[in-house]
């Protein structure tokens, strides 16, 4: 059981430094030539391959569970997820149709991974500088303005369990200067594959509930908190039910650090 573990640990890391080394090249190579963006582009096909790759490595099977209102994948929307393990970027990359994505800037310095990443329309955030914060939000809302939705992790960083924390205010800000809608993500599972602060890979099932879309239309700079209040308990309701988890384990008293990106506003909001 132990060399199997063993095993499967190092058959996953020879696959994310691989498929980064292969699929992140071919991301860079395609930019050096001019390869156009759009629908089913290089740009739009190598994250589901590289994510295929990790999950097939890992041996892990990624289950999506899709609301009755999440039907037009073609909408526009803001992916608000729990995040509990690494595993989870490739678990959902794997299920979701095309997105951008809000990630910490620490992750642009990783090589080949953070200029790949970016090529694919990861939009990096550096949470201590509020000039720089404020135009990786506004480079997000443009994004949506311009057809293609976008994923964030409004927790800030992994917890440690799936008691879901207090959300920061910017991703809601940018929902509601889009005015597009929120599609909250419950995520469970990863943990099981891969805990954080592990380097340990093991197979198992990661269940991916997308839950009733949440519209912004309306919503006003002031309606931020109260709307990410209102989203987080969709997530930790999800949680709770369908895999028992016990929201004490957070204390909803408790705040997230304050960011730059909270005091974010749109141009149409």
């Amino acid at each position: 059981m132990i060399f199997h573990g063993m095993f499967r640990t190092a058959l996953t890391t020879i696959a994310l430094l691989l498929g980064t080394l292969i699929f992140g090249s071919i991301v860079l190579i395609s930019q050096l030539f001019g390869v156009p963006e759009g629908p089913n582009s290089i740009y739009e096909k190598c994250p589901r391959w590289w994510a295929w790759w990790l999950l097939r490595a890992a041996g892990v099977k990624v289950v999506l569970h899709r609301a009755e209102g999440v039907v037009d994948d073609s909408v526009p929307r803001v992916y608000i997820a729990n995040h509990v393990s690494w595993f989870d970027i490739p678990s959902l990359i794997h299920v979701l149709p095309p997105y951008g994505f809000v990630a910490k800037r620490e992750l642009e310095k990783i090589p080949l991974f953070g200029a790949a990443a970016r090529g694919v329309g990861v939009i990096y955030i550096d949470r201590e500088n509020r000039k720089a914060a404020f135009g990786a939000y506004e480079d997000a809302a443009r994004k949506i303005r311009e057809g293609q939705s976008v994923l964030v992790y409004p927790e800030g960083t992994r917890g440690d369990s799936y008691a879901v924390r207090p959300f920061k205010k910017g991703p809601f800000v940018l929902a509601i200067g889009s005015g597009a809608p929120i599609v909250p993500i419950a995520i469970h599972g990863t943990i099981e594959v891969n805990p954080r602060g592990s380097f340990r890979a093991s197979p198992g099932t990661v269940h991916v509930h997308l839950l009733e879309p949440i519209p912004t239309e309306g919503l006003t700079y002031d309606d931020r908190e109260a709307l990410g209040e209102r989203v987080r308990e969709r997530v930790a309701a999800c949680l709770r039910e369908q895999y028992g988890v016990n929201p004490a384990l957070v204390s909803r008293g408790s705040r997230p650090a304050a960011t730059p990106v909270d005091s974010f506003r749109t141009q149409n909001s």
